[in-house]
């Protein structure tokens, strides 16, 4: 292998390994974030954005709440039949259309959402407050793009254009 081409294959080696790095580092501190929420509210983080999901969007759909939190709809379901089984949620069914079932929180549901701690930490939403917001956009693109570079469906690089950021106010997390 020509120097040049050793020298470009090293970079990669080495940009590959801190990025894993890098991610081993993002997962270990959301499981710790995710079980801090658990401890304080019962819910996992994936509960409680189910849950503010049917808070902001009102009495909603399956495949609403699939969009808003970016969980498959089984993964919803699950989720779903768990926090009515401890009575946080309750479901039924439209009367306009009785195939179409609705979900919202019971007052039970709406304390505890009340009282939960945002999924991401206080702490880090200080510190990206503290960043200017050209630095916060950059940083929702990048963690977007990269997401999309490792999600198994993602279309090859350079197939698609540049990762969109959520849309909303950007409190949107899982």
């Amino acid at each position: 292998m020509a120097p040049r081409h050793r020298a470009k294959a090293d970079s990669l080696r080495q940009q590959s390994l801190a990025l894993e790095k890098a991610i081993r580092r993002i997962v270990r501190a959301n499981d710790v974030q995710s079980r801090a929420v658990a401890k304080q509210c019962g819910l996992t983080s994936a509960q409680l954005v189910v849950c503010r999901g049917i808070l902001e969007l009102g009495e909603v759909t399956t495949t609403a709440l699939s969009a808003y939190a970016d969980l498959s709809a089984a993964t919803v379901v699950t989720i779903l039949d768990n926090l009515e089984l401890r009575g946080i949620i309750e479901r039924y069914r439209s009367l306009a259309d009785r195939r179409i079932v609705h979900t919202r929180l019971t007052d039970t549901g709406r304390a505890i959402v009340a009282g939960a701690p945002r999924p991401l930490g206080e702490a880090a939403l200080t510190r990206l407050k503290a960043l200017d917001a050209g630095a916060r956009r950059s940083l929702v693109e990048s963690a977007a793009h990269l997401a999309n570079l490792l999600e198994r469906d993602a279309p090859p690089a350079g197939a698609s254009s540049a990762a969109q950021p959520p849309a909303g106010n950007g409190e949107r997390s899982a």
